[in-house]
């Protein structure tokens, strides 16, 4: 095969697999299978193109990949303690499959500014398409009295929670913090008025969704985003966003009580939460190393029901991300997920303070706030559950790794950055 048709071949599978990364994180919140069948076409793309082509680069190494590496390996090895290996084993290699696929498929594959921009409105718009279905949920009504999302006795005029595309309200105002602050973030940069308007737009759209999440925790994940606004853009701008979500807030009624609701010890969403955080905590006691296997929380706890000692209720997570995690692959497999947490936290902050590229400072401050509000929403709930919202977290964390890529890799010298 002559230079000039092989070249040409290369350039379709790049471009093949660059839109296969925009369609998976289009479609990712509205149907998991076809954002799969995305990003399947665009792993067999990737695979061609570096077996095809071997001059090419193939693999970038990054800045986490012992982070990463950490993760996957105890996790793996927390499946031999699983009471089922043989679901852990199905349920690990079906995840985390996904979840590293997506990651380095970003890394490896997208390296500039423009691409980038592509992804983020990509990630927006579709969020645009959730918000809004969520909406006419809660104009056309959605009873939510045989779905055991709230306690009907302490909210008895609580009757639609809205969830959209996504399995239940609380999952759904997990997503819609992240992309408010991704929203909001952008729309600080010093761009046209025309995008300023319309990002600011998608994020008071997507808080008046989030409000019909009634979502307690979402909520005050939100004050935790305006207080990483505050403390790295502008005090002044910590101010501004106070006031929307308590105007919010206090529009209804039932918003407010179920807000002050936290406080409350007969509620018995709270209350749930605080006795599965204590069994939680003894399952880590009992199996600090190995934890109890991967995916393994809803066979184990029965075994720590000190609360609902019901054996034919299953209960699948902590709602507590930290515990949860350190139940399932040990604390040595916890302390490597807050690397990865921690570690594009931190490449995301240096981000911000280096460059000079007002949109790509637009883009960090965003990723700033949407893992911020993810790791406060965390002490609360286990949203990263979800397989969809999982992959979310890994695409932001792998867009950070583009972004960082696409500033230090000239001055770095090397594919090391």
């Amino acid at each position: 095969m002559n230079e000039v048709v092989k070249n040409g071949w290369e350039r379709r599978l790049a471009f093949l697999i660059e839109h296969c990364i925009y369609a998976v994180a289009f479609f990712l919140p509205l149907s998991l299978d076809v954002a799969s069948v995305f990003l399947i076409t665009g792993a067999l793309g990737w695979g061609v193109k570096s077996l095809w082509f071997r001059k090419g680069r193939r693999w970038q190494i990054t800045f986490l990949d012992w982070a990463v590496g950490a993760v996957v390996v105890l996790g793996a090895l927390s499946i031999l303690v699983s009471p089922d290996p043989g679901f852990s084993l199905y349920n690990y290699t079906h995840l985390m499959g996904r979840y590293v696929l997506l990651y380095y498929l970003v890394v490896c594959n997208l390296d500039s500014t423009e691409q980038l921009r592509k992804l983020i409105w990509a990630v927006l718009c579709s969020a645009f398409f959730v918000t809004v279905y969520g909406l006419y949920q809660y104009v056309v009504g959605f009873d939510i009295s045989a779905t055991q999302w709230v306690d009907g006795e302490q909210f008895p005029e609580l009757k639609t929670r809205v969830f959209s595309t996504l399995e239940n309200p609380n999952l759904l105002a997990g997503y819609l913090v992240m992309m408010m602050a991704l929203a909001s973030g952008m729309a600080f940069a010093p761009r046209s008025w025309r995008e300023k308007g319309l990002l600011f737009a998608l994020t008071a759209l997507f808080g008046l969704c989030l409000v019909y999440t009634y979502s307690r925790g979402a909520w005050l994940s939100v004050a935790a985003v305006v207080g990483i606004y505050g403390w790295l853009y502008n005090r002044r701008i910590f101010w501004i966003f106070c006031l929307l979500p308590l105007g919010l807030l206090v529009a209804q009624d039932s918003i407010l009580t179920r807000l002050t609701s936290i406080l409350n010890p007969t509620d018995t969403s709270s209350t749930l939460r605080i006795a599965l955080w204590e069994s939680t905590a003894a399952m880590i006691e009992d199996n600090p190393f190995s934890g109890i296997g991967w995916g393994a929380y809803w066979m184990v706890y029965p075994e720590y029901d000190f609360f609902i000692n019901d054996g034919h209720t299953k209960i699948f997570h902590a709602h507590n991300m930290y515990l949860n995690i350190a139940a399932e692959i040990g604390l040595p497999g916890f302390f490597a997920f807050l690397a990865v947490m921690y570690g594009h936290w931190r490449k995301a902050r240096k981000i911000l303070q280096e460059t000079k590229d007002p949109w790509m400072a637009g883009l960090s401050l965003g990723l700033l706030a949407a893992l911020g509000g993810l790791f406060f929403n965390g002490l609360t709930d286990y949203v990263l559950f979800n397989i969809q919202l999982s992959m979310l977290f890994w695409l932001l964390n792998a867009i950070i790794v583009v972004a960082a890529k696409s500033i230090f890799f000239s001055e770095a010298g090397g594919n090391r950055f």
